[in-house]
């Protein structure tokens, strides 16, 4: 990927659903929609408002038939993201808009949402952690990464990973001095009070709990993914 020439107006544009993690959203957006000479827009299967999985009310600036090409395609992701895995129409307007787009910015597991969509195959990529097992399924690279960049594609881990992948994606297209600017602009200096960010470095106890949280939504992600995968023909 090169930079893009300032004077080239960016559209980019982020899927909405319900049930997804907004910072996966709202994290990205923090960053892309300071991006120069940028018009943002968030798309959705209708104009009716959705809530995020902790039930954050979000509202779409219009539908998926009614985007345009987009130059930046922002996938999140959440536990809504199952529902998605068999919905033509999202799937098929992922596919259509990756087709055209610039670049193709996952978050999470939006990264399955993709997958479904039959694009990750041999592609580098990442997910949230307790998905990270499932991306073979869809033909992909897994690389236990915060950030990984594969062609004109940006992969961002779990949750907030998102705003790093946006940095990234923001040099990538204008620049590392405008991604740093916005970095300023955001006062993006993370200084955590505990080193429980990522299953290498939280304690077992803490691990283990997370685990046990997300253990449902995590089966029923695998069973789907066997099932895609077989689909494309992958044996896993």
């Amino acid at each position: 990927m090169s930079v893009i020439p300032d004077d080239t107006h960016l559209q980019i544009g982020s899927l909405l659903f319900e049930g997804l993690d907004q910072i996966d959203l709202t994290g990205p957006f923090e960053v892309l929609s300071r991006l120069p000479n940028s018009t943002y827009k968030i798309y959705a299967r209708t104009a009716e408002p959705v809530r995020d999985l902790k039930g954050l009310r979000l509202v779409p600036d219009a539908t998926l038939a009614d985007a345009p090409q987009l130059d930046v395609l922002h996938i999140p992701g959440g536990f809504g993201q199952e529902a998605l895995m068999d919905n033509d129409e999202v799937l098929g307007w992922i596919r259509q808009q990756a087709a055209g787009a610039l670049s193709v910015f996952s978050v999470c597991t939006g990264a399955l949402l993709c997958g479904a969509a039959g694009l990750l195959m041999g592609r580098r990529a990442t997910t949230h952690w307790a998905s990270f097992h499932l991306l073979p399924f869809f033909g992909a690279i897994p690389v236990n990464e915060r950030v990984v960049v594969d062609g004109n594609w940006v992969f961002a881990a779990g949750v907030t990973a998102g705003i790093d992948g946006a940095l990234r994606l923001a040099a990538e297209l204008r620049g590392s001095e405008a991604a740093q600017l916005i970095q300023l602009g955001i006062a993006y200096a993370p200084e955590p009070p505990f080193n429980s960010g990522s299953p290498e470095t939280a304690p077992a106890p803490i691990l283990e709990q997370a685990r046990q949280a997300v253990q449902d939504i995590t089966a029923r992600r695998e069973r789907t993914a066997r099932r895609i995968a077989a689909g494309l023909g992958i044996d896993v």
